[in-house]
């Protein structure tokens, strides 16, 4: 096994309806059903948290890749969609949504080919790959 670089730990307790930290006590939150899924809203949810961390690192991903071809990506934003979708068995999974947007870099396919590059790199698209659809965007445009 690899040298664990890392490792987050948190504390949930009442599921979609209950209360999360970290152990560290960086993160605090309310977890709430959102309206869309029949709860209250009124609180974050995993699909929110799971957005804003896949984002957070495909950002750095990008950042490591550009760096590793000797480009500077600039100031990068994303928009991260995470969407629960049925399964049509009685469960259910997510869907991901990317849209990198690169300001600074002004060639359409050398963007293109960092984001992919991120995407071949980035832990979470490590994790999910296989397991469910990630469409990557580029300045709201299919790559």
């Amino acid at each position: 096994m690899a040298k664990v670089l890392y490792t987050a730990h948190a504390h949930v307790t009442g599921g979609r309806d209950g209360h999360g930290r970290t152990t560290d006590g960086e993160l605090e939150v309310e977890l709430r059903v959102p309206k869309e899924m029949g709860g209250a809203g009124g609180g974050t949810n995993p699909e929110e948290l799971f957005a804003v961390g896949y984002a957070a690192c495909f950002e750095s991903a990008l950042a490591h890749v550009a760096r590793r071809r000797q480009l500077d990506a600039g100031e990068v934003t994303i928009e991260s969609g995470v969407s629960v979708l049925p399964t049509g068995d009685g469960g259910f999974k997510l869907a991901v949504t990317l849209d990198v947007s690169l300001p600074s870099v002004g060639d359409r396919e050398t963007a293109a080919e960092l984001v992919r590059g991120a995407h071949q790199v980035c832990p979470y698209s490590n994790a999910t790959r296989g397991n469910i659809d990630v469409t990557l965007l580029l300045g709201g445009e299919p790559m």
